[in-house]
């Protein structure tokens, strides 16, 4: 079980209240699939990615990256049992889909780096960032469970 100091609890809800899902989702999603172009193999189904621009303007992407983001609310609401909410994504990530569980820290990095440019240094202060990506590695972890 992971311990939260109550200014991390303060860091990650206030963030979280900040975050609008339609735009970090599709945003961090089309960012993964541009830098890590490997993961795409995942997506074949949505069609055109042959191409930043395809990527950003794909409406598949834009949906799973808000229905992505949109699942770490479920992390936000559990943060004493991250990894119990997440046990049945972490089932179907790994024995339905066969997703590399590496991939889960790199879409984390993307919504990283997506809401740092968002909210910039103002609100993403270095204990938020701090705060926000411990929140992220617990909820790769949890994602990843399945594979240990």
């Amino acid at each position: 079980m992971v311990e939260w100091t109550d200014a991390e609890r303060s860091a990650i809800t206030g963030l979280w209240g900040q975050i609008h899902v339609d735009e970090i989702g599709p945003q961090a999603l089309s960012r993964l699939l541009i830098v890590a172009p490997w993961t795409q193999r995942h997506f074949a189904s949505f069609g055109n990615l042959s191409s930043p621009a395809a990527i950003i303007g794909n409406p598949k992407v834009a949906h799973h990256g808000k229905t992505v983001m949109g699942g770490l609310e479920r992390a936000v609401k559990n943060l004493d049992n991250i990894k119990a909410a997440y046990a049945g994504l972490s089932v179907m990530h790994s024995e339905k889909l066969h997703v590399d569980p590496d991939n889960f820290r790199l879409l984390s990095d993307c919504i990283t780096v997506c809401v740092a440019m968002k909210f910039g240094p103002a609100v993403f202060t270095p204990d938020v960032q701090e705060a926000w990506q411990k929140f992220l590695a617990v909820v790769a972890s949890a994602l990843s469970r399945q594979y240990h």
